[in-house]
């Protein structure tokens, strides 16, 4: 089942992400997918306040994964944008970072569907406007499920 929420801000799509960290557990898997601009990022600064990161969190498109430690949970932030077909098997141990004691956040993971754990929390943002995004949570599992139906 999808969920809708509508964000007319950049502070709609934190509280959102605050929200559902509240939420987090260990080996959390949050795929996020939408155009440039359409607040994937955003939504990853405000799930990593809530985390208590206080690093600057930029998308990391060049390094295909940041690791956040400073946190009350490790944080990796994958941006698989740039991957290449053949390099996504070889280069990146994706079961390590999806079985760990961390949550791990994918940036553009529709470009890895092939390599993302069956339970995960998808979620899609589409543009509206300047300042309104239309976000459609996608839980595959019962725990997140759970998560969103506590969390909508």
């Amino acid at each position: 089942m999808d969920y809708k929420y509508t964000s007319r801000s950049e502070n709609d799509t934190m509280e959102l992400a605050e929200n559902i960290e509240s939420e987090k557990f260990s080996g959390m898997v949050i795929c996020l997918d939408g155009e440039l601009g359409s607040g994937k990022t955003v939504f990853v600064k405000g799930f990593a306040k809530s985390l208590g990161i206080s690093e600057n969190i930029t998308s990391p498109t060049f390094n295909i994964v940041k690791e956040y430690e400073n946190g009350e949970m490790k944080l990796n932030h994958m941006d698989v944008y740039r991957l290449e077909e053949s390099d996504s098997a070889s280069t990146i141990a994706f079961n390590d970072y999806f079985n760990s004691d961390s949550v791990t956040i994918i940036e553009w993971s529709e470009m890895i569907k092939d390599k993302l754990p069956d339970e995960r929390l998808e979620i899609k943002f589409k543009v509206i406007d300047e300042n309104t995004r239309v976000i459609v949570l996608q839980p595959y599992g019962q725990k997140y499920e759970d998560l969103v139906n506590y969390v909508l």
